[in-house]
C-alpha cells in the first residue's frame, strides 16, 4: 500500500462544493471519453456521499457514452437491495437511472437478504472483479480518515489476499459492510479521491502530510498506478 503523499499525487482545490462537482464531473466525462475513443470500455469504481451524489447529478447525456461504462463499487452498505443507505440506490438515483445505464453494466454489491453469508457474499462480489486495472476509481473520505469502508485500526485495512471483505462493527452507521480492498482498489490506472467540507480538513491534512500511518489515516492509501488525484474545495483543503 503506497501512500497517499507520493509524488504522483496532485492536490486540485476548488472555491466550494459547487465547482467541485462541477469539475469532476467534467474530468470524468473527458476520461471516459477517451478511454472509448482508444477502443476499449471503461471500468470505474463509484463511491458514495453527499459529493459523489453531486458528482453525479452533473454528469452530461452527451458528454460521453454512460452506457459503455462498467461501473463497480468500492464499498456497500449491507442493508436490503433498494435501500437509500445504499451506494447503488444513490448511484442510479443521481445518474444510472437518468442516463438509461443497462443493468448490464452495473455491478452492485450483495444486499442484506441474500442467499449468502456476509463473508461469501464478499467473496463472490470480489472474484467477479475484472483482471485489468480499473480506469478510475473514485473514493470518498470519512472525516476519520476512512476510504472505502477500510477503517482506521481495522484488521480490513491490511488485507492482502482477499479482494472485497466483511465489515462488522463499522464506527459509521450502518455496521454492516462489504468492501473492496487495497489489494483490489489499488490496480488502477488513476485514484481520484473527492473531499469537501471543512470537517473532512483534518483527515486530508493527515493524509498528505509527510508523515502519519496508515492505521491511524488509511486513505494515505490511495494510489493509482498512472495517476492519484485529491479533489479537494476550499474548505476541505484548509489544513494542508
Amino acid at each position: 500500500m503506497t501512500d497517499a503523499s507520493a509524488p504522483s499525487a496532485r492536490t486540485l482545490v476548488h472555491p466550494d462544493a459547487d465547482a467541485l462537482a462541477a469539475a469532476v464531473a467534467a474530468a470524468l466525462a473527458e476520461r471516459v471519453a477517451a478511454v472509448q475513443a482508444d477502443g476499449r470500455t471503461p471500468h470505474v469504481v463509484l463511491t458514495g456521499g453527499t459529493i459523489a451524489i453531486a458528482i453525479y447529478e452533473r454528469l452530461d447525456a452527451e458528454a460521453a457514452d454512460w452506457s459503455d461504462v462498467v461501473y463497480w463499487f468500492g464499498d456497500e452498505r449491507f442493508v436490503p437491495e433498494g435501500h437509500e443507505d445504499r451506494n447503488d440506490r444513490q448511484a442510479r438515483d443521481s445518474f444510472l437511472d437518468r442516463l438509461s445505464v443497462p443493468a448490464s453494466q452495473v455491478h452492485s454489491m450483495p444486499a442484506h437478504g441474500c442467499s449468502t453469508s456476509m463473508a461469501e457474499a464478499a467473496d463472490g462480489y470480489g472474484a467477479s472483479l475484472p483482471d485489468e486495472p480499473f480506469d478510475v476509481v473514485l473514493l470518498g473520505v470519512g472525516p476519520d480518515g476512512h476510504v472505502a469502508s477500510l477503517f482506521p485500526g481495522f484488521a480490513q485495512l491490511h488485507e492482502q489476499e482477499r479482494r472485497c471483505v466483511e465489515v462488522f462493527d463499522a464506527p459509521k452507521p450502518p455496521p454492516e459492510r462489504t468492501s473492496l480492498t487495497v489489494p483490489a482498489l489499488n490496480p488502477t490506472r488513476a485514484t481520484w479521491v473527492l473531499v469537501s467540507g471543512d470537517g473532512k480538513a483534518d483527515a486530508v491534512g493527515r493524509a498528505l502530510a509527510a508523515d502519519g500511518s496508515l492505521e491511524e489515516t488509511p486513505a494515505r492509501g490511495a494510489h493509482g498506478r498512472d495517476e492519484t488525484l485529491w479533489f479537494l474545495d476550499e474548505d476541505a483543503a484548509g489544513r494542508l
